[in-house]
């Protein structure tokens, strides 16, 4: 016989579909051995790493869906992302035509977009 707790718990569940089209935060940094750490602090235990951005945010992508999948499927609670409703996580952002420039040709060598390069970078001087 099921606890009420249980009941409420069950009828609650969203499908594995809701969870994986939530936006979580992911935090990038750059590895003191060379290449990436990326991780998900909203999903306990969610990381990995890369030897470059796009690799990083590649890894980070599959073990968010591994990690909701497996919690999914054992029935553990599946945090939502945290949110400030304070910030809307858009920036309008002007800068010199020289600096923006050098941020794309870099972002272009990295073999990922000007916004996850400057996510990038924020991230690390953060």
């Amino acid at each position: 016989m099921k606890t009420l707790k249980q009941k409420k718990k069950q009828t609650e569940k969203q499908p594995l579909e809701y969870y994986l089209n939530l936006q979580y935060s992911i935090t990038i940094d750059s590895d003191m051995e060379g290449g990436y750490v990326a991780q998900i602090k909203d999903l306990p235990g969610c990381l990995t790493q890369g030897e470059t951005l796009e690799e990083t945010i590649t890894n980070i992508n599959e073990a968010r869906e591994l990690w909701l999948e497996t919690t999914y499927e054992v029935d553990d609670e599946i945090p939502l992302p945290s949110n400030d409703e304070t910030y809307s996580g858009k920036l309008l952002l002007r800068m010199p035509k020289s600096l923006h420039r050098r941020l794309a040709k870099a972002a272009e060598v990295e073999n990922v977009s000007l916004n996850q390069y400057l996510l990038f970078l924020l991230s690390a001087a953060s």
